[in-house]
């Protein structure tokens, strides 16, 4: 492991992270870490990066966690030797990254993309995981609804991405409960100004979420079983994922999982932890506890 002395985009501030790069085969992993204690890893959603849990992983370092916030590949400042992006180049990414930190197993937290590595861990190497918090992303066992297709209205402009395009919009009404600051915007987007950052957005659209989509839409997961305890949390003004349609697409949850449940966030969208951090937090430390 090594710490860097500089930055390029600069890396943005926020008390009580220390700050490490972490090299496994062809890839240099930028990890922001705070706090001691049982390990919490929380994986970031598009186009974030470890800054989007500033607010989230204070309070559960607070608590007795030791929280590790990765940039994951083709995000953040993590750099790598390849550009290309697979379904599980991520997921193959996060054991190493966990191997080399000796993290045996960990309570994981995750956002949008973040959820789809998050996924795939928890079913292929759920003895890595003790519980698992998605926020935003329904269960991998879901059954399609019309009802849930504007819930993938932001996509077609990321397959189609050209080099320079803003992404500006993904910050808009649609996805906020509460207008974001210029500066907030900024320091979410500031990491895209790195060109390997900016292409990563066709590659990972293309070759990890649509594939992972095909799998959900076919019912791969319905064929499997959730065995990592997992907690669904969704922001109320979240549309179109209001609970009457996530009640509809997740019926019978025990049949596909040992241990789900669904939680509903009032005054957040779908960028549930600029909304509402602390809620965030409050319910991944209550899963913790209840469901390790």
């Amino acid at each position: 492991m090594d710490t860097p002395t500089s930055w390029t985009p600069p890396m943005p501030e926020a008390p009580g992270f220390d700050h490490v790069v972490v090299e496994t085969p062809g890839l240099r992993t930028h990890v922001a870490t705070t706090g001691d204690g049982e390990p919490v890893v929380l994986l970031h959603g598009f186009p974030e990066h470890w800054w989007q849990w500033h607010a989230v992983a204070p309070v559960l370092a607070a608590r007795g966690y030791r929280v590790l916030c990765p940039d994951l590949r083709g995000a953040g400042w993590t750099e790598a030797d390849d550009p290309q992006v697979r379904r599980e180049t991520r997921l193959h990414d996060l054991l190493a990254l966990l191997e080399a930190l000796g993290v045996e197993r960990a309570h994981v937290v995750s956002h949008d993309m973040g959820t789809i590595t998050a996924v795939q861990l928890c079913y292929d190497h759920p003895e890595r995981v003790r519980t698992a918090v998605q926020l935003a992303v329904p269960p991998a066992f879901f059954t399609f609804s019309p009802r849930i297709v504007p819930g993938f209205r932001h996509l077609p402009p990321f397959i189609w991405h050209r080099p320079g395009a803003s992404l500006r919009g993904i910050f808009s009404e649609a996805y906020v409960a509460r207008p974001m600051s210029e500066a907030t915007v900024e320091t979410h987007l500031a990491p895209l100004s790195r060109p390997e950052v900016d292409a990563a957005v066709r590659r990972l659209t293309r070759g990890m979420i649509l594939p992972e989509a095909v799998r959900m839409m076919r019912g791969v997961y319905r064929r499997r079983r959730l065995t990592v305890p997992t907690l669904v949390v969704y922001g109320r003004q979240d549309h179109p994922w209001s609970e009457q349609v996530l009640s509809r697409i997740c019926r019978h949850p025990e049949r596909y999982a040992d241990r789900l449940e669904l939680a509903y966030v009032d005054d957040a969208a779908h960028f549930i932890t600029d909304d509402a951090p602390l809620a965030v937090a409050e319910l991944a430390l209550d899963w913790f506890e209840r469901a390790a």
